[in-house]
């Protein structure tokens, strides 16, 4: 579904990805796992389209990518729930869920609300109120449904259980899980390696711009250097 090749980006003169290669099939959840100041969000915002690309390719459903702009990629079927949330704190939650479907005049919407609904039950009872009022896990839970609200045939989510308390981080990962029952393919960036590498298919570890490793997740959990560097055993 996705396939980066030699993907390189710049923050002015400094290059922060070196050669980026990475893919991601249909129906997987992928995860890209390192620490912070890895380049892991410089890639998300490349494949996004709002960071700009110096060097490489971005195939996406085997159409090129690269030059597309950010607004046209949604329509293509990828979204992106950002680093930080990044809600519009001063509209209710409903508010925030019908932007996520902004592109989309149909009686769908509304079925997709309940879906939203459905997933996260606290997004209901609080929906007529000021997203700003919310708590951390529900903003996030809400920047999660609000790029679900685009009909996304691939997901990206950058560092969902960033802040969270651990009972919330699992709620994020088991719907994180469920996204694949439905249908949806995910490409994860995580601090939360752990976490991550669990509920993933397959995984990347990146440092410093680059990929240092790749592999089948429960392989990458097993390997002594991913134990030591990320897991803390």
């Amino acid at each position: 579904m996705l396939k980066v090749e030699g993907l390189r980006s710049k923050y002015g003169r400094i290059e922060v990805l070196h050669g980026i290669n990475l893919t991601v099939d249909s129906g997987e959840i992928v995860t890209v796992v390192g620490a912070n100041g890895a380049g892991k969000t410089t890639l998300l915002k490349c494949l996004s389209g709002i960071q700009p690309v110096s060097a490489g390719a971005i195939h996406f459903r085997g159409e090129a990518l690269t030059t597309v702009p950010a607004y046209k990629r949604i329509h293509r079927g990828l979204a992106q729930s950002p680093e930080g949330r990044q809600i519009f704190t001063n509209l209710t939650v409903e508010e925030n869920l019908r932007l996520g479907a902004y592109q989309y005049r149909d009686d769908r919407v509304e079925k997709d609300m309940d879906e939203a609904f459905h997933m996260f039950p606290i997004l209901r009872e609080k929906r007529n109120l000021a997203a700003g009022g919310l708590s951390g896990g529900q903003q996030q839970m809400l920047a999660m449904a609000r790029a679900l609200m685009a009909r996304p045939a691939c997901l990206l989510l950058d560092e969902p259980s960033m802040g969270l308390a651990p009972i919330i981080v699992q709620q994020i990962f088991d719907v994180v899980s469920e996204l694949k029952s439905l249908g949806v393919t995910v490409l994860l960036v995580e601090q939360n390696a752990f976490g991550a590498l669990k509920i993933a298919d397959r995984g990347y570890v990146m440092e410093t711009g680059q990929i240092t490793m790749e592999g089948p997740a429960a392989e990458l959990i097993a390997d002594p250097r991913i134990r030591g560097a990320y897991l803390g055993v």
